[in-house]
């Protein structure tokens, strides 16, 4: 990415917001007055931060019914890595990621699937002495998380499955899409790799 491009995208708080909700909601349209109620931004920042991001390709714009509408553009050539940017920033700071962060018996998370964008067998990988039903009503407070599917391992089956070079560990571990939150085994988990 040239640097005129990070510096088009990242140099507002208001451009933040804008690019967090256009990339987390690709599939909708939105008109300016409706972003300054949404996101508590002046009418003035919202429409010169669109304005930039529809100058670089980010978001088109169209007319219906008297209003101008702005959209992602999803051709956009950095469209894929921006999402998985701010994916990952919004779900490290989500609510469930930070009650596991709490939790003395959870010794890893990690953030896989549907929180970070990839295709995998698990969204959320939990290591510790933590009870499906704790984690259950955890995942129950955000409605959006309902249809999360989870491994939970105990810190020894994890690091006995790491060490055979299971399948199903090293896949989810191994790639640097996904988000590790919290880990405080990982000098274990190298031993277990050798």
């Amino acid at each position: 990415m040239s640097s005129t491009v990070l510096k088009a995208l990242f140099s507002s708080q208001t451009r933040i917001k804008l690019l967090s909700t256009f990339l987390l909601h690709p599939e909708e349209e939105y008109f300016i007055r409706q972003l300054t109620r949404l996101l508590s931004e002046q009418i003035n920042s919202i429409r010169r931060e669109l304005e930039n991001l529809r100058r670089i390709g980010l978001v088109k714009a169209r007319h219906r019914n008297r209003k101008k509408y702005y959209k992602l553009d999803t051709d956009f050539s950095f469209y894929a890595e921006l999402k998985g940017i701010f994916a990952k920033e919004i779900q490290a700071d989500s609510p469930i990621v930070g009650s596991l962060k709490k939790l003395p018996s959870v010794k890893l998370t990690l953030l896989a699937g549907s929180f970070v964008g990839t295709e995998s067998k698990v969204d959320l990988l939990v290591v510790g002495d933590l009870k499906k039903e704790m984690l259950e009503a955890l995942l129950l407070q955000d409605p959006h998380l309902k249809n999360v599917r989870y491994s939970i391992f105990s810190e020894a089956d994890f690091l006995y499955r790491l060490s055979l070079k299971d399948k199903f560990i090293t896949e989810i571990v191994a790639d640097p899409r996904h988000l590790l939150v919290v880990n405080s085994i990982a000098k274990e988990m190298e031993e277990a790799r050798k």
